[in-house]
């Protein structure tokens, strides 16, 4: 059974006897979906040509003080039914995971959280798992378990009472790609903001977040849609991470084995703190969890609600989400690069009355802006720039220099996830040490601007990302000096 996003392993057993029964019933904490498994079960079991008991059952599913939801049980009962009614005279049931939802005609349909359940037959030391042909892709990707896919109750339990040989499912050593699925969007096609593609390119370097301020028009959402076009392709550990979680929510695209594709989420400002953040009654992941190693692209940010945004501070800082509920608190992980945009005004342009600006500006709050690494102004763009014939940086000379910075990351840190934007006060003060010309630079830039401790932190890790970029071992002045300007909206207006 899933809870959150993690396997839990549900111990299914069946008392077929009668005696004291007056009905059937199911025990454990059942949700809805769980308490009405007893009849999808019972047609199953009889469509598919087994006899199914006259007498009251009872079903008990441990440990029994977790709450119990979805129908991948169905399965797992069933073949607790036909066990207890001596139909399966051995135990080789004991040694597999089973898993499936039952339709009435006796078919096995799709679940949930496949790969959590791999995952955790693998943890468990079991021999394998048994779950619906539509499931068996994801699940075969872990390594080390053996996966057998039925498309039938009648398949399983001839497999299970050795009347059956079935072959583990393997992987061919081609799995679908999703960066297939749609073409990836040139940069050349975006004419001008060169200087808001340079912020971008530091931005994917290092994953630093950022925000882009402009007026209606300028290009920020097109800016936006090319981004994923220059970030690298999932390493093996990321994407199990990141599939893992699609799978859990019934999410991943159809014929996908392993996502190698940074997600992309673009919820809408009208978005919920459960939407956005994840909850309900048990837990769910929400936007932030579905962006985990990829881009959370929030449009018109100073139109979410505000109380919503605050929720964000914990995932930018430590990586992952903690949703507290009667049922349970649970973590989710939320590791990802954000980007936002928004206008400097509520009509769009920034000739508006100061004070008016301000009073929108004041719908972000300080400990949130300090959290975005970049802040970058994306200008109306020239009539000459628009109509003119050259195209500009392109994605590929954007993704080589993006290629460069986390090759030198990689080797920096001996670690493929951690990047600038992630160091840790240890980290900073080893490979972000600043010369003395460096320090009277950065002393006059939090004079000037009144830059927080965290703010001063986010200038020097973006320095390290532009060094890293230009090839240097060391920040050098000019390198501090294009990271202060990224602090936009420290300034004063």
């Amino acid at each position: 059974m899933l809870i959150g996003i993690d396997a839990h392993l549900c111990e299914v057993e069946v008392d077929v006897s009668h005696r004291g029964l007056q009905r059937t019933l199911i025990v454990g904490l059942p949700q809805a979906a769980v308490k009405e498994s007893i009849e999808r079960v019972r047609r199953a079991v009889i469509n598919s040509g087994y006899a199914f008991p006259h007498n009251p059952l009872a079903v008990n599913l441990a440990p029994a003080d977790v709450k119990k939801e979805g129908p991948a049980l169905d399965l797992a009962i069933a073949v607790g039914v036909l066990r207890g009614v001596g139909f399966l005279q051995n135990d080789k049931h004991r040694h597999f995971m089973i898993a499936g939802e039952l339709a009435l005609d006796g078919g096995v349909r799709k679940i949930k959280g496949a790969l959590s359940m791999a995952l955790l037959a693998r943890d468990k030391g079991m021999t394998g798992v048994i779950v619906p042909a539509e499931n068996a892709l994801e699940a075969a990707v872990v390594e080390g378990i053996e996966v057998y896919p039925v498309s039938s109750l009648a398949q399983a339990v001839s497999f299970l009472g050795e009347q059956l040989e079935l072959e583990p499912y393997e992987l061919n050593g081609e799995m679908y790609q999703a960066s297939q699925l749609a073409p990836q969007l040139d940069f050349a096609e975006v004419r001008g903001q060169e200087a808001v593609k340079r912020a971008i390119t530091i931005a994917c370097s290092a994953n630093h977040n950022l925000l882009m301020v402009g007026p209606p028009g300028t290009g920020k959402t097109m800016l936006a849609q090319r981004i994923p076009a220059i970030l690298p392709s999932l390493s093996r550990t990321e994407s199990l991470e990141t599939t893992r979680i699609y799978s859990a929510m019934g999410l991943l695209p159809e014929g996908v084995a392993l996502m190698d594709q940074r997600p992309v989420r673009t919820p809408h400002h009208s978005a919920t703190a459960q939407a956005l953040i994840g909850g309900g009654t048990i837990p769910k992941p929400g936007e932030v969890s579905l962006a985990h190693h990829g881009i959370l692209f929030l449009d018109e940010l100073p139109e979410f609600q505000r109380y919503v945004l605050e929720m964000l501070r914990q995932p930018l800082e430590g990586g992952e989400v903690t949703v507290a509920r009667a049922y349970g608190s649970i973590k989710f992980p939320a590791r990802f690069m954000l980007v936002a945009a928004m206008n400097p005004t509520p009509s769009g342009y920034a000739s508006d009355n100061p004070k008016v600006r301000e009073k929108y500006l004041a719908k972000l709050s300080g400990p949130l802006l300090d959290r975005i690494d970049i802040h970058v102004e994306v200008p109306a763009v020239p009539y000459r720039e628009l109509t003119g014939r050259h195209s500009g940086t392109s994605s590929q000379s954007m993704r080589e220099q993006v290629t460069r910075a986390r090759d030198v990351q990689r080797k920096r840190f001996k670690d493929n996830q951690t990047t600038n934007a992630r160091m840790d006060s240890k980290q900073l003060k080893q490979f972000c040490d600043l010369s003395d010309g460096c320090l009277l630079l950065m002393k006059q830039a939090m004079d000037e601007l009144g830059l927080s401790a965290r703010a001063y932190d986010k200038v020097r890790r973006v320095a390290r990302t532009i060094a890293d970029i230009e090839g240097s071992e060391h920040i050098q002045e000019h390198h501090l000096a294009e990271a202060v300007q990224y602090r936009l909206l420290d300034r004063k207006f």
